[in-house]
């Protein structure tokens, strides 16, 4: 079965979020084995500097990194798809990598470092998003992916 990792930074702590992400994990675990990391975040302190506070955070995540994952960041910068170019880049993947690891930064992003370890980065809408709404987009995104992929009707 095929493999997906999603890192974010600290835990959903929105209820409603947390319950969708739960809700949209349990269906992505019939297409694909999932997990699902959680990194410390740094602490966010007056008068820190964001690029001391971005690394920490980017330390915790490049250690969750396996040497033959395909890592996507989701960055504002990254690349748009829509939903079906989406599906055919996760299909593509799947027949290639052993394994797609999505980052998930916290509310500052994430370090440059970790940008640039990365294989691409994928950005999903040009509204500005929290941090946890982007998770469970994220997670949504995936589930239509394979429902396009598997041709089931969930996406119109």
């Amino acid at each position: 079965m095929f493999k997906l990792k999603i890192i974010v930074v600290d835990k959903t702590r929105s209820v409603f979020l947390k319950q969708g992400e739960s809700f949209y994990l349990g269906r992505l675990r019939h297409y694909a084995t999932t997990e699902w990391i959680e990194v410390k975040p740094a602490k966010i302190r007056k008068g820190t500097p964001t690029q001391n506070i971005l690394a920490v955070e980017g330390k915790s995540i490049s250690k969750r990194f396996l040497p033959h994952d395909y890592i996507i960041s989701l960055d504002v910068n990254g690349k748009h798809y829509d939903s079906e170019g989406f599906a055919g880049k996760i299909q593509k993947l799947s027949i290639t990598q052993e394994r797609i690891t999505f980052v998930v930064g916290g509310p500052l992003g994430l370090s440059p470092e970790v940008l640039k370890g990365t294989h691409e980065s994928l950005s999903l809408s040009r509204f500005t998003l929290t941090h946890e709404m982007s998770r469970l987009l994220l997670l949504e995104q995936l589930y239509r992916a394979f429902t396009i992929i598997n041709n089931e009707k969930y996406h119109k």
